[in-house]
């Protein structure tokens, strides 16, 4: 019979087992590369890795250096596969995408590695951006420094009976070596060559907390490195630390997606977290400590926020929440979500959530390099507030006191800096250029799956209503389209274009085609028409010229600019009535974000035209129904305050397509978006082309 402790172990396996299979990959070459001499479109494998955040996997850097000595690790593709559970074909493989390596640690391994065989230098750590946008799971990594010894599990692709899979094995943590840097597994354990980059999950906690780096030659038994290794990427000189604070808040950021979306009924982390084996009691009687939902949404509020300054604010605050100086030995906290890890087990009487609410406090009235998203500081102090109802009234009265204090002190020093550039960098001054751009219509026959088109030029606000006409045609099938279009779309850019700037790109359809993907096409250089200028969309009936739409597209123009959701509550269907609509402040940008070209979208796009708004937003859903909206969401509001009015919108919408194309995670939000574009300056012909032969 299994003491109590092995079967909470068991049972914390058989929990978490399907989510961290579900986030663990392979590791190979890219597949069609020079390095894949085989067949199978992937080669062999070099290792496992894990997802740590949407579009980043964490590895072994000795696992990206296979097969290669020679070769740069940072910058080389490697191939990702994704495995789902065994099936009747064998292995279950769900699809295989191309990364590229960001970084490695140390660095001194692009200069000095190894012999073969031989263990490579601590941390031995990569850190590989996914290059195009893919639906994928998540592990959640612990914000402790030091892992507890307890009970555990590492995980990896194996090749058992031939058939390729991410297998999961239990262990026992022993003890640490390197500074902290390595944990020791247990001595029986059996490590295969390709569970390298795996990862490490303490089972009592539900928590990633290393990745499998190597085993004994001698036995069974191995090395692990501690994820907490992460914040030691190179200092800010070239842009490094930044990359881990940008990893970490997406990694929040999914788990508070998943936690609070309507949409996907699939078990999340913080699900099984709370159904794990209570480890360790509870002395205040639940209490104590956050529950996991709380810890999740906490996680989540402060990823909202900009990074600290500096990691010494992290520590300041987290001692005077802690009540007394936390590890120093420890790598430096570089996150507010790392400070978290600097109050577990505090002293006194409170325990960890008294501490943690302490501290969400501080950091809600804290100085900030740049300003917050919009209420995001607000938003944390109210979830304090909410919470701190279950626990004890002394507390929320402490809790009180400590926020009126907080923001007193903050407007102080505000008042003291009066005068300085607290506002952060310029904005871009300029909009679009007042030169003339490319109109393409397209329209589409009824029932039929064919389109009719016409490319012109309009010659812009210096000669309203001006318009030449580049090329037309009838009845192309969606699939053609695009290649119809590459020779009229180029000749017209050719007369648009300047030497100042790419012209701006008017798509004038019906509501129901705002899905037509024109931002992804290419005409010339392989670059997609978004990427290389501004596209925008246009309704074809025009503009509204009533005087409140009038006064909607000036109010916008100057900004601020507000966000408002208009089919969709927290992920679920709406429809935006007229009334509802025409009560919105005039400088409101409404955004939509489900599928274009069915209800309530649809409906909803044509209420937004009429009630006068000249600008909007909606885009192309993800292929995932279960996929949370919130990230398109939580971007756009940001980039709308960023960018503070209307006018530079459609150069930065440009902008963001650019980062994605340049397989940036954070700006995969931005996938499939488009800004209607009602320009009253910019008319459109009021005639339809010819219909083609019946």
């Amino acid at each position: 019979m299994p003491d109590g402790r092995t079967a909470g172990s068991a049972r914390a396996f058989e929990l978490l087992e399907p989510l961290v299979r579900a986030a663990t990959v392979r590791v190979h070459a890219p597949p069609g590369g020079y390095e894949n001499p085989g067949n199978d479109g992937t080669g062999p494998t070099w290792g496992s890795g894990f997802f740590i955040a949407p579009g980043w996997v964490l590895t072994c850097a000795h696992v990206v250096g296979e097969g290669g000595a020679a070769v740069r690790l940072t910058g080389r593709e490697v191939g990702i596969t994704f495995f789902s559970g065994p099936s009747a074909g064998g292995a279950g493989t769900t699809g295989t995408v191309a990364g590229r390596v960001e970084c490695v640690l140390p660095d001194r391994l692009e200069e000095r590695r190894p012999g073969r065989r031989a263990l490579w230098d601590l941390p031995d750590l990569a850190l590989v951006r996914v290059l195009s946008p893919v639906s994928h799971a998540c592990v959640w990594l612990t914000d402790r420094a030091r892992p507890r010894l307890d009970d555990a599990a590492y995980f990896g692709c194996t090749e058992e009976l031939g058939i390729r899979e991410i297998t999961g094995r239990t262990t026992r943590l022993r003890g640490t070596a390197g500074n902290g840097a390595a944990i020791r597994l247990g001595d029986d354990d059996e490590i295969e060559a390709g569970m390298s980059g795996g990862p490490v999950v303490d089972l009592a906690r539900g928590e990633v907390v290393g990745v499998v780096k190597a085993r004994r030659s001698a036995g069974g038994g191995g090395l692990a490195v501690s994820v907490s290794q992460l914040r030691t990427l190179p200092l800010p000189a070239n842009g490094q630390t930044g990359l881990y604070r940008r990893v970490m808040q997406a990694h929040d950021l999914y788990h508070y997606d998943r936690h609070h979306s309507d949409l996907d009924s699939r078990r999340t982390w913080t699900d099984v977290h709370d159904e794990l084996p209570d480890a360790e009691a509870d002395r205040f009687g639940g209490r104590g400590r956050l529950t996991p939902g709380e810890r999740t949404t906490l996680c989540g509020l402060l990823a909202e926020l900009p990074p600290p300054g500096s990691s010494e604010a992290v520590r300041e605050l987290a001692e005077q929440a802690r009540g007394e100086e936390p590890d120093t030995g420890l790598p430096a906290p570089l996150s507010w979500r790392d400070g978290l890890g600097l109050l577990h087990d505090p002293p006194g009487t409170g325990g960890e959530a008294a501490a943690m609410l302490r501290y969400a406090t501080d950091v809600s009235v804290a100085d900030h390099r740049e300003p917050p998203s919009p209420g995001a500081d607000e938003e944390l102090w109210d979830w304090v507030r909410v919470t701190a109802e279950r626990l004890w009234r002394p507390l929320r009265r402490e809790l009180g006191e400590r926020h009126d204090q907080g923001l007193a002190a903050r407007e102080r020093r505000r008042r003291a800096r009066a005068g300085q550039a607290v506002h952060g960098p310029a904005r871009r001054s300029g909009g679009l250029p007042p030169g003339p751009s490319v109109l393409l219509e397209v329209w589409a026959h009824g029932w039929e799956d064919v389109y009719d088109w016409r490319v012109s030029v309009l010659a812009g606000p210096a000669r309203p209503g001006r318009v030449t006409p580049v090329a037309a045609g009838v009845r192309a099938t969606p699939a053609a389209l695009p290649d119809a279009l590459r020779a009229p779309l180029a000749e017209g850019f050719r007369r648009c274009d300047t030497h100042e700037a790419p012209a701006l790109l008017e798509v004038a359809v019906a509501p129901e085609l705002f899905g037509l993907p024109v931002d992804t096409w290419t005409v010339a250089g392989g670059v997609p028409l978004g990427v290389q200028r501004p596209v925008v969309l246009r309704h074809p009936a025009g503009p509204d010229d009533t005087p409140a739409a009038a006064r909607r597209w000036a109010r916008v123009q100057a900004g601020p600019l507000l966000d408002q959701r208009a089919d969709c509550a927290r992920g679920r269907p709406r429809s935006p009535s007229p009334q509802w609509l025409a009560g919105l402040f005039d400088n409101t940008v409404p955004v939509l974000c489900r599928t274009p070209d069915a209800d309530p979208t649809l409906g909803a796009l044509h209420s937004v035209h009429d009630a006068g708004y000249g600008v909007a937003v909606c885009r192309r859903p993800p292929g995932d129904p279960g996929a949370s909206c919130a990230p398109f969401h939580r971007g756009l509001r940001e980039e709308l305050a960023d960018a503070g009015r209307g006018a530079v919108l459609p150069l930065r919408l440009q902008a963001l397509r650019a980062r994605a194309h340049g397989a940036d995670p954070d700006a995969y939000w931005a996938a499939g978006t488009a800004l209607v574009w009602q320009d009253p300056a910019r008319a459109l012909p009021e005639d339809e082309p010819l219909q083609g032969d019946l």
